[in-house]
């Protein structure tokens, strides 16, 4: 199926009106990339916003002037219209940073991309040897059904790099096990991607650059990625539009084949079109009236990760050049540390502070989540101190940020699940479900983006654009390709690597 092949997707419909402006629910990356759009061709629009901040997960956190960047955002991507609006939008704020990434594995740092003296000092020759025979009988052997995460992986790198680089981190991440996590999320977040290519090009060097290497510049926001989703707020704004802050949407109330009413902050809305990046869970159960119980079922069984970062301000001016460290290393809990000074030094408001982030993955209402902050703080800095990263005498203070539904997860039901509600979405003429939670799909920042352009076109231009298929064949990973710019945002996997998210 192509992006514009006719499909669900609704077609130019009601009039746009003050009386009946087009309604976004969210106001993270997506929600405000339709909202924005829209009030910029002079649309009736409004985007209504949960919480008090906009961003979503792609937020900035601020605290006594020291920034957070939740998850961490590297743009760049591939989608010249997306860049394009990037730069709209930040302008001269928009700034090129160097790219550093490692993986803290076994005590030890593995550069990436791969160098091979290091690869041979910290693996050691024997166990390069067996990840090498390891690979090379994967990459003979029958491939068979790859249903898995396990599967598919372990088809391309082979049994033992699975086990060093991918199964504990995949575990740790999504909290099931890789057997329970399906191969389509694997084929989305980890493509293009050889063990054999990026040894030999470690080794014996890219000759006649037929490998390319990893992007070693990105954008990226003066003050962080929520400079962008604050100054699309304004625009916005300027342009006429509305983005309310705090108006949790209570209510779709449906009629016939449209939703004529919107609930949100105790006021009713009647929109001419609604653009949701709600996750599907949420779409389904604010409903009115209820969709039928298969529906209801399906959408109750979509699960997703949460995710919470403890923000530490550290004594020293700079404890690593990373962007951020993949944790490997077994008994910690953390599974990421941002650095945020290597994302600009903007985000520090002085040169003699560290500012990180420690980045755990938890379901909501589990031992992790419920820990007071304190606790939380705590574990933090006893672990950076584990990690020998820096001592937890040295913290000044942290403090504890949770997103819920971070991530949704691809178990082994989710596919027949959001098929089940597509089918209950497509009698609905004038809404439209657009963003990484909206599509329940690991979109990064510029396809979720892009789902909302698409959705804007649907209602502007008429077009038949069916926003399930973008991203869906895309080839994504950080490669440095020519006249293109590639962007991704967290979680993934490291290994050759695929960082977590934009992700985010």
């Amino acid at each position: 199926m192509t992006e514009t092949e006719p499909t669900d997707a609704p077609a130019r419909g009601a009039e746009i009106t003050p009386e009946h402006p087009v309604v976004v629910l969210g106001g993270g990356p997506a929600g405000l990339t339709a909202g924005y759009l829209l009030a910029k061709r002079g649309k009736p629009v409004v985007v209504l916003e949960s919480t008090d901040q906009v961003g979503g997960l792609a937020r900035t956190e601020v605290r006594d002037g020291y920034r957070f960047d939740l998850g961490g955002h590297r743009f760049f991507t591939k989608v010249k219209e997306v860049d394009d609006l990037w730069h709209e939008i930040m302008q001269e704020e928009f700034l090129r940073r160097p790219r550093q990434s490692r993986i803290y594995w076994d005590d030890k740092f593995l550069e990436y991309p791969l160098q091979g003296m290091d690869v041979i000092r910290k693996l050691g020759p024997v166990e390069l040897v067996r990840c090498g025979l390891s690979y090379l009988w994967a990459a003979i052997k029958p491939k068979g059904r790859e249903e898995t995460f396990e599967d598919w992986v372990s088809n391309r790198f082979g049994k033992r790099l699975y086990q060093h680089f991918f199964k504990t981190y995949t575990e740790k991440l999504w909290g099931v096990s890789t057997d329970e996590i399906r191969a389509e999320w694997a084929a989305q977040r980890i493509k293009g991607l050889s063990f054999f290519s990026a040894a030999r090009a470690a080794f014996f060097g890219n000759k006649g650059n037929k490998i390319k290497s990893l992007i070693s510049e990105f954008n990226y926001p003066r003050y962080g990625p929520g400079q962008m989703w604050e100054q699309m707020t304004e625009d916005i704004r300027a342009h006429g539009g509305e983005v309310r802050l705090n108006a949790p949407v209570t209510r779709l109330r449906i009629e016939g084949a449209k939703v004529t009413e919107v609930v949100a902050g105790g006021e009713t809305l009647r929109p001419s079109h609604v653009i949701s990046s709600l996750p599907l869970r949420s779409t389904v159960g604010i409903a009115e009236p209820e969709p039928p119980v298969e529906v209801r079922d399906a959408a109750r069984g979509l699960r997703y990760r949460d995710f919470l970062t403890v923000a530490l301000v550290i004594e020293g001016e700079n404890l690593f050049p990373d962007n951020w460290i993949y944790i490997h290393q077994p008994g910690v809990r953390v599974l990421r540390i941002q650095n945020f000074r290597s994302w600009s030094p903007w985000m520090v408001p002085n040169d003699t502070d560290a500012s990180i982030g420690m980045e755990y993955f938890c379901f909501e209402g589990d031992e992790l989540w419920t820990m007071p902050d304190d606790g939380l703080v705590e574990l933090a800095k006893r672990e950076i101190e584990q990690l020998h990263l820096a001592r937890a005498d040295r913290v000044k203070f942290g403090f504890v940020v949770r997103v819920n539904k971070a991530y949704p997860i691809y178990d082994v039901e989710y596919g027949e699940r959001v098929a089940t509600i597509r089918d209950w979405l497509a009698g609905i003429e004038n809404l439209i479900q657009v963003g990484r939670n909206g599509l329940h799909r690991y979109n990064n920042s510029d396809h979720s983006m892009l789902t909302a352009m698409r959705a804007v076109d649907n209602i502007l231009l008429g077009t038949r654009h069916d926003i399930w298929s973008v991203n869906v064949e895309s080839v994504y990973h950080e490669e440095d390709v020519e006249n293109e710019d590639p962007y991704r945002d967290p979680p993934s996997t490291p290994a050759m690597e695929q960082p977590l998210a934009s992700e985010r």
